[in-house]
Parts: C-alpha cells; sequence; structure tokens
C-alpha cells in the first residue's frame, strides 16, 4: 500500500470510527441535539417514531464501527472466525437500522423528497446486505464481496450526509432545502463510486 492509499485508509476508517460513535451524543446531551431540533413536538413524543430513530442511529453506528475492519484483507486472511463473527454482528445491525430507517423515513424533514431519498437508501442498503449473506452462504465469495463493497458505501452515507449537509445549509442558507437535496447526495454518489470500485476489482453481481 502506498502512502496515498495509507492516507486514504486512515481518512476512511476515522470517519467511520467518528461518526459511529455520533449516536452516542444524544446520551449525553438535550434532545434538541442534531436533526431532532427540526422535529415538532409531537413526532418527538411519539414512542414508535423514537423506537424507530434510535433504533435507526445505534445499529446503524455499529454497522458503521464494525463494517470497516472487514475490508482489511490482512484481517481477513488471518482471522477468518472474527471475520465471520464481526459480519454477523453488521448484517444484523444493517437489518435493525435499515426497517428502522426505512420507518422514519416516512417523517423525513423536507417531505416528499426528503423521505423517497431515505426510503429508497434503507431499502437498497437492506437489499444489497441480505445478497451479500446469501451469496456467502452459498459460497460465493466474488459476489459476497461485490455486494458488500454496494453495502458498506450506502452505510457510508451516515458520513457523507454529515459532510456535505453543513455545506449545502451555508450554500441554500436553508437547511430545509439543503436537507431534500442531502438525502439523495449523501447515498447516490456512493454508489456510482462502488460501481467503479467493484468493476476495478473485477467482481461480478448477478
Amino acid at each position: 500500500m502506498n502512502n496515498r492509499n495509507k492516507v486514504a485508509w486512515f481518512v476512511f476508517v476515522a470517519l467511520a470510527i467518528a461518526i459511529g460513535l455520533y449516536p452516542l451524543l444524544y446520551l449525553f446531551v438535550d434532545r434538541e441535539f442534531g436533526l431532532l431540533a427540526s422535529k415538532d413536538e409531537s413526532l418527538l413524543s411519539n414512542v414508535f417514531w423514537n423506537i424507530g430513530f434510535y433504533g435507526h442511529i445505534i445499529f446503524g453506528g455499529i454497522a458503521l464501527l464494525v463494517g470497516w475492519v472487514q475490508f482489511s484483507r490482512k484481517l481477513r486472511t488471518r482471522y477468518l472466525d472474527a471475520h465471520r463473527l464481526v459480519g454477523k454482528i453488521y448484517v444484523l445491525s444493517v437489518i435493525v437500522s435499515g426497517i428502522c430507517g426505512v420507518y422514519i423515513g416516512f417523517y423525513a424533514t423536507g417531505g416528499f423528497v426528503s423521505s423517497v431519498g431515505f426510503i429508497a437508501l434503507g431499502i437498497f442498503w437492506l437489499f444489497t446486505t441480505i445478497m451479500a449473506y446469501q451469496a456467502v452462504r452459498k459460497g460465493d465469495i466474488e459476489l459476497h464481496q461485490g455486494y458488500m463493497v454496494y453495502s458498506y458505501a450506502l452505510c457510508f452515507a451516515a458520513v457523507t450526509l454529515r459532510i456535505w449537509l453543513p455545506l449545502l445549509s451555508i450554500a441554500f442558507g436553508d437547511f430545509v432545502s439543503a436537507y431534500r437535496v442531502v438525502a439523495w447526495l449523501c447515498w447516490v454518489p456512493n454508489v456510482i463510486f462502488a460501481y467503479f470500485w467493484v468493476r476495478k476489482k473485477g467482481l461480478q453481481l448477478g
């Protein structure tokens, strides 16, 4: 691995860990923190929405925290059993976070445009992860690796959202308008990147 790749890997891992731990902030700060500040009181007091919200951010954080480990070839080859265990934790976390994400997507700030963007993200994240799991169960490692690239690219939307959102809020001068755009911008470019990465690695899907 050359120096540029080492820097890129370090930044990738640092962002995954930092945003993976981000949900912990909700345990120590007022509920007016972050995206909750844009929600009305009736929604914040809704039990099902709260289950969906915290289920999404907590298990999404776990998926982000453990998922990057799976891309280390050295760790995969030396500790195969640990790789399998982490993979199961990742898949379970994605299923919980993804289902919760689809549910709370219907209540997204910004209305229809935001909702469709986040619901689509949740559906594609669940689909690619389940496909990756089914592939490895069948022993198709190449297909498994390809779908996992897409799955974690979608998981990484949690990171890219927090990069784009403040920049777009400044550019638009309006949080709601920025949020409608970021509902798509946080994950569509990630999928495009994943597509070219999968092609570069010579992996075939289906």
